[in-house]
């Protein structure tokens, strides 16, 4: 079997600047790269801290409607330290919602792209 790894996501926005500062200076993700091709291509991307796979947006890299990536999740260790990190950092963000299957928070970009930051369940409490 071939192995597969996600290793870049495409995220669709409207305004390239206006996401890279969203991204980059109030998310505080590393910006690894801003390249502009030519007039019709430039390209960010951003990978979040601890993260395997990076975000790309720019201009001329998806055919996306802008904010129209709903879909987007990423796990985290504390849900409470994601919400305290997002609002410190002036991000709305919905509070910790208690689930069976972990702890969420979400959150939108400028766009309406949206997160979901999942705290995955402690399985070894479960009972056997």
């Amino acid at each position: 079997m071939v192995d597969y790894r996600i290793e870049l996501v495409i995220l669709p926005v409207s305004d390239v600047d206006r996401s890279r500062a969203f991204y980059g200076d109030t998310l505080g993700w590393p910006v690894d790269h801003d390249q502009t091709v030519d007039e019709n291509i430039r390209f960010v991307q951003v990978t979040p801290p601890g993260s395997a796979c990076s975000i790309a947006f720019g201009r001329g890299l998806s055919e996306m409607e802008p904010g129209s990536l709903r879909a987007l999740q990423a796990v985290v260790g504390s849900a409470e330290d994601a919400l305290a990190d997002l609002t410190a950092r002036g991000v709305a963000a919905d509070g910790v919602d208690e689930q069976a299957w972990g702890r969420f928070v979400r959150f939108a970009d400028p766009d309406g792209n949206t997160w979901t930051l999942q705290q995955l369940p402690d399985w070894s409490q479960r009972a056997e």
